[in-house]
Order: C-alpha cells, then structure tokens, then sequence
C-alpha cells in the first residue's frame, strides 16, 4: 500500500462487499467484533453516532470472524496483517503507525503477521455511510 492511499484498494473494497453481500444472503451473519473477540477489541467510547474501539493483536495473533460498522481506522503501530472475508480471499496488507483508512461495512478475520503487538484505534459509524447522504 502506498502512502497516498487512504481507503482499500479497490479490490478490496468489493471483496468486503461481496463477503458482506454473501454473507447477509446466506442469513449466516458474522458477530460484532467485541462480542465475537473481546480479548482482541474493547470500546473506548460509544454514544448514538459513533462507538470507538482500541484493538490490539500480540504477535501471530488472530481473531475469529467477525463484522464491523463503516469504520474509520488510526493504526497506532506499523503492522502486516493477513484478512480473510467470508467467501475465502485473503490478502496481507501492510499499514503505517499515524496513517487512516477508511474501511466499509463487512466481515473479516484478521491475523497479525508481524513479531511486533499491533495496535490501532477504529471509530464505527453507527449510521451508515449510504444513510447520511
């Protein structure tokens, strides 16, 4: 990933929306994340906007699957990561402490790749992205 982009290539933005799709049409919906995997994500803040998660992953670590809301991301630590959707892609970014990332509504399960804690900061919109327009 460059340092100009700020979302998601686009590939991935449409693999995390055909796994949100597949997975709303199977009726086999993923759990939110803090109840899904509290070891890994904890609230920080919640009103009726917005709910602002800490998630941080050890070394190796991995989470199970799992949904969010459209998010905003504030990665914390530098960090390379394998997700995988519902459907079985996957892909390894790469991120950079202090870079944001725009991350629509979908499933995932994460695993830190690195041998470092990778740590960031996520802000779900509890209106979709869709709704405020």
């Amino acid at each position: 990933m460059t340092a100009k982009e700020s979302t998601f290539a686009p590939g991935w933005a449409i693999a995390a929306s055909l796994a949100l799709a597949g997975i709303l049409a199977s009726g086999a919906r993923a759990q939110d994340a803090v109840t899904a995997d509290p070891a890994h994500y904890t609230v920080e803040f919640e009103n009726e906007q917005v709910r602002v998660l800490r998630v941080v992953y050890g070394p190796g670590e991995k989470s199970v699957m799992h949904q969010h809301a459209d998010s905003v991301a504030v990665y914390l630590t530098d960090g390379h990561l394998r997700i995988t959707f519902p459907n079985g892609r996957t892909g390894e970014p790469r991120v950079k402490s202090g870079q944001s990332m725009w991350h629509p509504a979908g499933a995932h399960l994460i695993e830190n790749l690195g041998d470092t804690r990778f740590e960031l900061v996520l802000t779900e919109l509890k209106t979709p992205l869709a709704a405020i327009k």
